[in-house]
């Protein structure tokens, strides 16, 4: 990474601003924020050129960094009626394995691998918590530490979710040994959340959320006693309504389904990200779209683990608002999340450009901007290229499809016509992470990650 100097002139012949493609934009950027924005400029002397579209980056609205190291492994059928279930199963094994440091070097590793393709914040919804007999670390953020770790050797911004997660199903039920190093009691996980809160410092890069992990993993005494106790202006993030028998089971218990169960009971509003919410009625589309909620999508698992299609079209309709992470990251592709999003739709209602809204026509357009709305909200940032918001931006590297007289098809040319990685250097806060396509780390983080691949996956 190079370091930025306090202040920095950045000038781009083409920028994506909140009113769209602007030409000749000077970019001020002081202490990492950006301080002014000009279109129609002139280039300054001592400015650094910035040569290829900009764009602002995105915040990863839902990380498991640690399911990184599975990418791939889950793809042999050995059950006719093979699913998400069965699939956690194995991702269960696999946790028994992790060490501290593992988790740190797949989280480093991945970061790398976000900023590489546009994102320069994640929401990691952490609840790997304990070491492998269920007992807590001396050191109670001694998990989190190293995520946190990971992000600053990364460059990335981390918005760290720690999560209680203390049952394995609606009313309570008592976990299973594979959720042992999850599981903390309402009190354990006050604890946690205050001991996270102590690590961060004030950080002005890494952010602190509330995280339950679903309804079937805890109650709603103690959802009403964490949100009551910690800060009411924190972000909270949920799990919900990703499978079907997950909307089945919680009829059984409750006669409600997940989100209408979650409106009614505890309620929602802009600070909630329901995580996925595939599987939802009208009323509940409606009850997420006016609460200002975002449904956090993960396109990309999702057709992975076959949830199903999120109803993407009507929660347009709405005016809804999302965002998009890479979860399990089969896939760590903002490209790929968006466009996997979009064909989904298409697919379902066999008909063309699904998702899009009536001031803005353009569907990559329109999934570029939803996706940074969303992700801001969802992780607690300010990203895109204003003043006041961090100087967080990717330029765009060469490409036939890119050298466009009119600028107005780069975004879809880009997201719906390319293959290869286009994101040819990365801003974060005002330093530069990513340059020419690589990373400081490359090297070095490819051959731990590769290291602990074959410990935890392949050694018996």
């Amino acid at each position: 990474m190079t370091s930025s100097p306090v202040a920095q002139t950045y000038f781009a012949e083409l920028a994506w601003l909140s009113s769209g493609w602007a030409r000749n934009v000077t970019l001020k950027v002081c202490g990492g924020v950006i301080h002014s924005v000009t279109p129609d400029s002139l280039y300054q002397e001592g400015a650094v050129r910035l040569t290829g579209p900009v764009l602002p980056t995105i915040a990863n609205l839902h990380s498991h960094a640690f399911q990184r190291v599975m990418a791939g492994m889950a793809e042999v059928n050995l059950n006719p009626n093979d699913s998400f279930w069965s699939w956690r199963d194995l991702m269960y094994k696999v946790v028994q394995k992790l060490t501290p440091d593992d988790a740190r070097v797949i989280a480093k590793k991945l970061y790398i691998d976000m900023l590489k393709a546009g994102y320069s914040q994640v929401g990691e919804f952490h609840y790997l918590h304990h070491d492998v007999g269920g007992h807590a670390y001396g050191q109670v953020t001694e998990m989190a530490q190293q995520l946190i770790a990971a992000g600053g050797e990364a460059g990335i911004g981390v918005t760290l979710l720690p999560v209680l997660y203390s049952h394995s199903g609606f009313g309570g039920q008592a976990p299973n040994e594979g959720q042992a190093r999850f599981i903390h009691s309402t009190d354990s996980y006050l604890a946690l959340h205050q001991a996270s809160e102590t690590m961060l410092n004030g950080s002005d890069r890494h952010k602190l959320g509330i995280c339950f992990h679903s309804l079937r993993a805890t109650t709603q005494d103690q959802i009403e006693q964490v949100l009551g106790a910690l800060d009411s202006q924190k972000v909270v993030h949920i799990h919900i309504a990703e499978q079907q028998k997950e909307v089945q089971d919680c009829l059984a218990w409750s006669g409600q389904r997940p989100v209408e169960w979650l409106h009614n009971h505890i309620g929602l509003d802009s600070r909630w990200c329901l995580v996925h919410a595939t599987h939802l009625n009208d009323g509940e589309l409606n009850a997420i779209a006016s609460s200002k909620a975002v449904a956090g999508l993960c396109p990309t698992t999702e057709a992975n683990l076959g949830d199903g299609i999120f109803p993407g079209v009507d929660f347009e309709n709405l005016g809804g608002i999302w965002g998009v992470g890479s979860d399990s990251h089969v896939s760590v592709s903002l490209v790929e999340e968006l466009r996997t999003f979009e064909y989904g739709q298409r697919l379902r209602d066999q008909q063309r450009n699904r998702l899009y809204r009536g001031d803005q026509t353009s569907v990559g357009d329109n999934l570029f901007q939803q996706a940074l709305l969303g992700g801001n909200q969802a992780c607690d940032v300010a990203l895109g290229l204003a003043a006041g918001n961090r100087a967080d931006f990717m330029v765009l590297g060469e490409h036939p499809f890119l050298q466009l007289e009119q600028p107005q098809d780069v975004l879809n040319r880009w997201l719906f016509a390319t293959n290869e990685n286009l994101i040819k250097d990365v801003f974060v806060a005002g330093q530069q992470v990513i340059k020419d396509f690589r990373h400081a780390s490359d090297e070095q983080s490819s051959r731990e990650f590769a290291q602990v691949i074959k410990k935890v996956v392949y050694d018996a």
